[in-house]
């Protein structure tokens, strides 16, 4: 619920950025999201406690690296599984949604809002899907199956864009399956992350797993613009695939009993 309700407010984010290019240009966009920010960072210092749950022992660079082998596992796996989704969510969707199809900012915003909404919304009813809701806890088992059906998603997409002539609705029905499917993954490793994480260093292995995760998400970032530029949209479909079906095999080396 808490990560699901954190992505889905995530979500407004886009509404507003549509909003914003839209209505007032990138630069003044930029400008307004700087003063905003400026002002939440005055706030926390106003309303956030200076002794909010401070360390009391600061560690050294070498111990943020994890020890469990099976958090570096989930890690690595969390890496592609987010590089997958960036590199072709971020840059090379909404740039050819408006490309090839004369979408303008508030309509490319609008829908990467209510795709990211959902995509929260089901991480939410994901215990629902995979059964921690009827007490089976999930187990390094199920992210492997579940990063295996995620990787057919952008195989089919890639195929059905070169051999049909409704690419439009191809992609938009093929980002809402994959982010149905994808927010089941991403769910499935934060329920895997708390359950692996050591009970007296807990915020540095979940540190650790999201460090993975924004490289992750840099890696797919940067490839999605280079990769679209120099080969287009199918490219960072395959490149998906391929990042997916790493994380799948990683997967793989999960410990695959039961965790309470």
């Amino acid at each position: 619920m808490l990560t699901g309700s954190k992505n889905a407010l995530k979500g407004v984010g886009f509404f507003l950025g549509g909003f914003l290019l839209s209505s007032i240009g990138f630069h003044d966009a930029i400008l307004v999201m700087a003063i905003a920010l400026g002002l939440v960072w005055l706030a926390s210092l106003y309303l956030l406690r200076e002794d909010l749950d401070k360390s009391k022992n600061k560690p050294k660079f070498s111990k943020m690296f994890s020890k469990s082998r099976e958090i570096n596992i989930l890690s690595a796996a969390r890496l592609f599984l987010f590089g997958a989704r960036d590199v072709w969510f971020v840059i090379a969707v909404p740039v050819y949604l408006s490309s090839q199809f004369d979408w303008d900012h508030w309509r490319v915003g609008s829908f990467l809002a209510l795709w990211v909404i959902g995509y929260g919304i089901v991480q939410s009813l994901a215990p629902h899907l995979t059964g921690k809701a009827q007490q089976e806890a999930p187990t390094g088992r199920q992210a492997n199956i579940w990063a295996i059906l995620l990787s057919i998603i952008p195989a089919a997409i890639a195929v059905d864009i070169q051999t049909s002539d409704q690419t439009l609705w191809i992609l938009l029905s093929g980002l809402i399956v994959f982010g149905v499917v994808f927010a089941i993954n991403s769910s499935l490793h934060s329920y895997l992350i708390v359950h692996y994480a050591s009970e007296d260093g807990v915020s540095m292995d979940v540190g650790f797993y999201y460090m993975a995760n924004a490289m992750g998400r840099l890696i797919g970032t940067m490839l999605s613009g280079w990769v679209y530029q120099d080969f287009g949209l199918t490219a960072c479909l395959w490149v998906s695939c391929g990042f997916l079906i790493l994380a799948s095999v990683i997967s793989f080396w999960l410990p695959q009993k039961a965790i309470q």
